[in-house]
């Protein structure tokens, strides 16, 4: 087990290591910083004397290895934008992206397994065949659609939730949260739903083929010879081995929610990070971006350890078989 985990976090600074040479590699190429941070009447001497400053002039390596040292230490520089720290402004960004994906995933979740359970135990049922069609629309539709229809819907025509924004937010602690007001609440209902959704398909459809495959497994017909009944073979002995790769799926997909939470944060204007991303993009802040690929690849990787580690934990058989494990992931 020890080995194991000292295998997958060597191979997380490698994925970590690649992830910041790509972005800084990347943002080389996106546009001059300095044209942000000065206005049009600033001279060419003072422009290269603020590139000087700032350590742009220096070889590639030179500012590589000053970004990767600082980023270790949690320091990205100042923001060309808003002239404050980066670190600062993605603290203050952070709760809101993580409250929106964390409602998300535990929506696609408590809703998608339940689908899933269902529609492979009644394969041919009429609300089976809703809940299919439901998932097709789930998966067909891009993001953005889904988000501006239910906008239509219940904000525009209904007028019983908010189109945009967070709502009231409190502080515990130094973390923002809208959990706890009504309005925070209610304007965290349609995002979540929308980023949830394709989440929701993939874990139903996932559930239901692994039901249908373990239903028909020997086990679960000696489970039936034995007189179990149909909730115990099910629930019992079914459910439980279905979940073994629904694990894995989830924890990689809570990954892919805080990444792509970008096209929902602009659809609703949802002041997190991936707004702040987009913004950033659109004025060549440098500092933003790279902060940002770097943080969405540390979750990326730390959700895909722990997931690692559960799947270790829960099938006995990457215990007995190193190899298996070692393939794993």
């Amino acid at each position: 087990m020890v080995a194991f985990i000292i295998r997958r976090l060597l191979q997380s600074l490698i994925v970590m290591f690649v992830v910041a040479l790509v972005a800084f590699t990347l943002f080389q190429f996106v546009g001059d910083p300095i044209n942000q941070l000065v206005g049009v009447e600033t001279g060419l001497k003072e422009r290269e004397e603020l590139r000087q400053r700032l350590g742009l002039n220096d070889p590639w390596i030179v500012q590589f290895w000053r970004f990767a040292l600082n980023a270790v230490q949690g320091d990205f520089g100042i923001s060309y934008q808003h002239k404050r720290p980066v670190t600062d402004l993605i603290v203050n960004r952070m709760p809101a992206t993580l409250e929106l994906s964390l409602i998300s995933a535990l929506f696609s979740l408590f809703v998608g397994v339940p689908m899933g359970v269902y529609t492979g135990l009644n394969r041919n049922g009429f609300l089976s065949k809703i809940f299919m069609t439901v998932s097709l629309v789930g998966i067909s539709l891009p993001t953005f659609l889904i988000g501006i229809l239910l906008i239509f819907v219940f904000s525009v025509q209904l007028g019983v939730l908010p189109s945009f924004g967070r709502g009231e937010a409190v502080l515990v602690g130094s973390w923002s949260t809208g959990l706890l007001t009504s309005s925070g609440i209610k304007a965290l209902i349609l995002p979540a739903i929308t980023l949830g959704l394709f989440q929701l398909t993939l874990i139903m459809r996932l559930v239901r083929s692994e039901m249908l495959e373990v239903l028909r497994t020997d086990y679960i017909k000696f489970a039936r010879a034995r007189g179990l009944s149909n909730s115990a073979v099910h629930f019992g002995h079914a459910l439980k081995n279905t979940l073994v790769p629904v694990i894995t799926i989830t924890g990689l997909q809570l990954g892919s929610i805080i990444a792509f939470a970008i096209i929902t944060e602009t659809v609703f204007q949802w002041p997190g990070m991936g707004l702040m991303f987009l913004q950033a993009i659109q004025n060549v802040d440098i500092p933003i971006m790279a902060a940002y690929l770097i943080l969405i690849a540390f979750f990326f990787v730390v959700i895909n350890l722990i997931v690692d580690i559960l799947y270790y934990v829960v099938d006995p058989r990457l215990r007995i078989d190193p190899s298996a494990a070692h393939g794993h992931g």
